[in-house]
């Protein structure tokens, strides 16, 4: 099946985030429900780092959705931005920072990143002429 959403999170403080902008700071709260439980999960974001605790603290954002939600947003078979059109998960505070939660969970095997394929097609054209 692949990771799920707690491993990947429990993994997820391991150091500087360069993809993260430097100046964006905030709390996010991450609600997986199961079973009629529910785990929280508080992220701390400040310069270009996550902090990962368990805590049900109120934060700058809360994203809720079960806990199937968030294994497929882990293992990259699920973007937030669709999940969020489907009505899949909840959320409520800083849209700022949802955004930018979008950029913490990885995109789908064998995606690359826009600048990327830009580079490789003017590479491909500057070689041409």
């Amino acid at each position: 099946m692949g990771t799920t959403a707690t491993q990947f999170l429990q993994h997820l403080d391991v150091g500087r985030r360069p993809d993260l902008p430097e100046t964006t700071s905030g709390t996010v709260r991450l609600d997986l429900r199961c079973d009629g439980c529910t785990d929280h999960w508080y992220l701390t974001i400040a310069d270009q780092h996550i902090q990962v605790t368990r805590s049900s603290d109120d934060a700058d954002l809360v994203v809720g959705a079960s806990r199937d939600v968030f294994d497929k947003l882990a293992n990259g078979r699920m973007h937030l931005a669709v999940a969020l059109l489907r009505n899949e998960l909840t959320v409520r505070g800083n849209m700022a920072l949802l955004m930018l939660l979008r950029r913490v969970f990885p995109g789908p095997a064998g995606a690359r990143h826009p600048r990327e394929l830009g580079r490789a097609a003017l590479a491909r054209r500057e070689g041409r002429q």
